[in-house]
């Protein structure tokens, strides 16, 4: 055999011992992180740390292991699902899948729909399985339909520490003008209205967007930066609610729950300006140009709610129409507050539980009422009719497959309630 052929053999050989070794470090670090997770928890839970004079778990495995919090809090959530999920378990003691891809998996994952995700992610990458996972929630299955505002997008900045102090001042800032408590989402998106600034006329909605909207189906993509990314039905309601209207286009825009390129339906670019600018004004001088929602101190870039839904009848009478911040807007529509009144006179906010605004919120009821608001909502009845049925549904119903099935019977018609 010539020296060039022995050469080649070797680098035959090379390639394939590495790969060999490769893949059973890929199957012992599988089966090493469930081992990992099952005595982080069996060590959490027994209170290990305490017994080291450490202050906090999350210190006990930063001295242990170098991780950080949000990693402990991962790797502790996903070992306690999958004490739920003995299949899902198996596979990734055994190697089958990685734990990237098990982490996943545990977010959506239930003792009944295991196996259908199990089957959905196989052969899948990682990035597949977070695209197949997002916009769902536990319980639910692959081919739902996903839900845009359970869909997260993460912006990962570099910055300096100048620039990062100036950052975080600014979202204190925008904290402090709301009175309240806000999510990174509700203050960024305050703190990015500011910045896009928009008319300077009060008669006209404080911004532009453009909004796509299938005629079909009824979802909705708002462009940003020539890219379409899918929304809720409540930023749709909040442009007819008040937005201005910048044309009308017929076209033919692929848009899928997993593949962006196949979903071909009639659509109509929008952002529609319903309230006629001496109305708008009107309005806006009578509220101050601040959101009329207790201890909220928003005046800037501030929105024109329809109390009564344009969709139910709801005028652009003054009385209809009442001054809220974009994140109180927002819950609005998502059913995370009521309010009622008249604009002019006394408006009275509540929290979906039925709570005077700003006091001790019952937290799983709120959320219950929130979700089963949100599923009326995409089964297609308006935004008017969920909440009244809500409303006569007790405060005492709390799982949400009894609240949902009361709220459809109250929904029913009537003659339909006196003889189900």
């Amino acid at each position: 055999m010539s020296s060039a052929a022995i050469v080649v053999q070797r680098e035959d050989t090379s390639w394939q011992e590495a790969h060999e070794e490769l893949v059973r470090l890929a199957t012992e670090r599988a089966g090493l992180d469930f081992e990992e997770g099952r005595w982080l928890l069996r060590a959490q839970r027994s209170g290990v740390h305490l017994r080291f004079g450490y202050a906090a778990f999350y210190e006990y495995t930063e001295r242990l292991f170098g991780y950080g919090p949000r990693l402990t809090r991962e790797k502790l959530r996903v070992a306690g699902v999958l004490e739920e999920l003995p299949e899902t378990a198996r596979k990734l003691q055994t190697g089958a899948i990685s734990f990237s891809h098990a982490r996943e998996l545990t977010r959506v994952a239930t003792p009944s729909t295991e196996k259908e995700w199990l089957a959905a992610a196989r052969g899948r990458t990682v990035r597949e399985v977070e695209q197949l996972v997002s916009g769902h929630r536990p319980g639910s299955l692959p081919t739902d339909i996903p839900d845009p505002d359970l869909k997260r997008h993460v912006l990962r900045l570099d910055l300096s520490g100048e620039v990062m102090a100036t950052f975080r001042e600014a979202m204190a800032k925008m904290r402090r003008d709301a009175g309240e408590s806000l999510d990174d989402d509700e203050a960024m998106l305050l703190l990015c209205r500011q910045a896009l600034g928009g008319p300077k006329d009060p008669g006209l909605a404080s911004h532009q967007v453009a909004l796509t909207v299938c005629e079909s189906c009824g979802r909705a993509w708002q462009q940003g930066r020539g890219q379409l990314i899918e929304v809720g039905l409540e930023i749709v309601e909040m442009a007819e609610c008040d937005g201005q209207c910048i044309g009308h286009v017929d076209a033919h825009v692929g848009v899928d729950t997993e593949d962006p390129g196949t979903h071909l339906h009639p659509i109509r670019s929008r952002a529609t300006q319903t309230i006629p600018p001496a109305v708008r004004r009107s309005v806006l001088r009578r509220d101050g140009g601040k959101c009329r929602v207790p201890g909220c101190r928003h005046a800037v870039y501030t929105d024109v709610h329809h109390i009564k839904p344009r969709s139910e009848g709801g005028t652009h009478h003054p009385d209809n129409l009442a001054t809220l911040c974009r994140a109180h807007h927002r819950a609005m529509h998502q059913g995370r507050l009521i309010v009622t009144g008249a604009a002019s006179s006394e408006l009275h906010f509540a929290h979906s539980d039925g709570t005077p605004y700003g006091g001790a919120v019952a937290s799983g009821v709120a959320d219950a009422r929130t979700q089963v608001f949100q599923a009326l909502r995409g089964l297609g009845y308006s935004e008017g009719k969920a909440k009244g049925a809500l409303a006569r549904v007790p405060d005492s119903v709390i799982p949400i497959k009894d609240l949902l099935c009361q709220a459809l019977r109250e929904l029913a018609p009537r003659e339909h309630r006196l003889t189900g």
